[in-house]
């Protein structure tokens, strides 16, 4: 969980989950680059930016989410709140794939 705000226009808002997608040995700041999650909705499957997660023990999520790798950005650790879980290989393989889309890296 990140406090995200203040946010201006469409950035998403609030104190919510995120996926660290930054590696812990880039940077010598206290920065990550976090991905955020939002409620799932079905329309988000024809979007290449958003990746589906369903809840289980080890992601700690209460509902679907969608993680939004258009809206990344890069956080100071005093921001973080609390730690959730993690997720899977297979989820992070699909937000890597999808932050490559997002940005035309074709790799």
């Amino acid at each position: 969980m990140v406090t995200l705000g203040p946010t201006v226009g469409a950035e998403i808002r609030k104190t919510r989950p995120v996926v660290v997608v930054s590696s812990d040995a880039v940077g010598e700041l206290p920065i990550k680059l976090v991905a955020p999650l939002t409620e799932w909705k079905d329309y988000f499957m024809q979007n290449v930016w958003h990746v589906k997660v369903t809840p289980d023990s080890k992601n700690g999520l209460t509902k679907t989410s969608a993680v939004d790798t258009l809206q990344l950005r890069g956080v100071d650790t005093q921001r973080f709140v609390q730690k959730l879980g993690s997720v899977s290989p297979a989820v992070m393989r699909s937000i890597a794939a999808a932050i490559a889309a997002v940005i035309e890296y074709e790799y």
